[in-house]
């Protein structure tokens, strides 16, 4: 972490400081200063966070190696956040007025982007939001926010499906009170009702519970085939799934979302994970332009496995790059315009916006823990056979 830090404040300070040619033949350069935080620390988003930052940095080093941008190298500019909303506002206005980046990319999460998403408005600078997928967040009438992902609203979809296809009949969704877990519970309970599936149970916890025996007591009162947790803490759904052992709850599918991809969530569960279902934007195995290399380099660069957040955030910064190409500028209209018309495919799969700057290419999978990796089980032109159902909890 120490080195972490020491490398983001070297990033920072360089910015400051005019690029030095190290071609004679190549005249000095300013750099061209792209803005962004991430949740670098704090209990809520360090984890994804520290993802996110690294497939950002991953993206500028990719970039240089390119030429840049325009002409110029690009250096990001990262402060972190600490997972804190109103850290977050307070540091893109710095950014955009005091440190005057030339263009900005999003925070982590649905809760931080929201927090900050009228800022690229005020300031007339377009944001690709890069780890955002919340469709609120773009139904408040804003200009200049860009949307990578797929709405998390249908996260739940492939495991309903699944389900439908197996006849199973009843559904529960438990869902930490949020933005984003909200949003998963609604679409949840929507889809599993289009499906024909009864939702037996719908319940909203308190941010900061973390006994959850009565809830899932109540939960294995009404019988459900399928149960659906909802949370953006990770140690809420590692909770859920070890209480759901002490209270027997036995289902025959269950899901985490969305953070139940994460390789934490195996790392702190092991063979609780097992037969676990979630959602994601990106799986290493998908045969996406450039996945393969991503890969790759990440694991040389980092010493360890992107997770979604990496290739969100590596995604999002080349789509940004893609833009200012095609539109020879930052300039913020020109930017938007360039943005909104392109359709291209990253190593998240199609890219293409409507006009409100809301994704309308790019598909969520469903991945299922087998034998402590990720299998993605849905849809069926990606996917391997699901294992299915799952085994009560005194058979495993």
């Amino acid at each position: 972490m120490i080195r972490h830090f020491a490398a983001l404040t070297l990033l920072i300070l360089s910015a400051t400081l005019p690029a030095r040619s190290q071609q004679p033949s190549t005249s000095v350069e300013q750099p061209l200063r792209v803005g962004a935080t991430m949740s670098i620390t704090g209990k809520a988003y360090s984890v994804q966070g520290g993802y996110g930052r690294e497939g950002y940095l991953l993206c500028q080093k990719h970039l240089n190696a390119q030429g840049g941008l325009l002409g110029k190298p690009v250096e990001l500019v990262i402060y972190d956040d600490e997972s804190d909303e109103k850290n977050a506002a307070r540091l893109y206005e710095k950014l955009i007025t005091e440190d005057k980046v030339d263009a900005i990319l999003g925070p982590y999460g649905t809760a931080i982007t929201e927090a900050v998403a009228d800022i690229p408005d005020q300031h007339r600078k377009v944001m690709v939001a890069a780890n955002a997928a919340t469709s609120s967040i773009w139904e408040k009438g804003r200009q200049h926010l860009i949307m990578v992902l797929a709405p998390i609203d249908s996260a739940s979809l492939g495991l309903l499906d699944i389900a439908a296809h197996r006849g199973l009949k009843k559904v529960a969704i438990l869902s930490q009170d949020a933005l984003l877990p909200k949003a998963v519970a609604k679409g949840a309970g929507d889809l599993a009702r289009s499906k024909g599936l009864d939702v037996v149970f719908s319940e909203i916890y308190a941010t900061g519970t973390t006994d959850f025996p009565a809830l899932l007591a109540r939960v294995k009162n009404t019988a459900p085939d399928a149960f659906v947790a909802a949370s953006v803490r990770l140690d809420d759904l590692v909770a859920i799934i070890r209480q759901m052992r002490q209270v027997d709850l036995n289902v025959k599918m269950t899901s985490g979302l969305p953070y139940g991809l994460l390789p934490e969530f195996y790392q702190q569960l092991g063979k609780d994970a097992e037969f676990v279902y979630s959602a994601t934007f990106w799986e290493s195995g998908l045969l996406n332009p450039g996945n393969r290399e991503f890969v790759t380099a990440y694991e040389a660069e980092f010493k360890r496995a992107p997770a979604v957040q990496s290739a969100n955030s590596y995604a999002g910064c080349q789509i940004f790059a893609e833009a200012v190409r095609r539109a020879g500028t930052t300039d913020s209209d020109k930017l938007r315009e360039t943005l909104l018309s392109l359709r291209t495919k990253t190593i998240l799969g199609d890219f293409a916006v409507d006009q409100r700057g809301f994704q309308i290419g790019q598909k969520a999978v469903t991945i299922q823990w087998q034998d402590g990796k990720q299998a993605v089980v849905w849809p069926d032109e990606f996917a391997s056979n699901p294992r299915f159902p799952t085994p009560n909890w005194a058979d495993r």
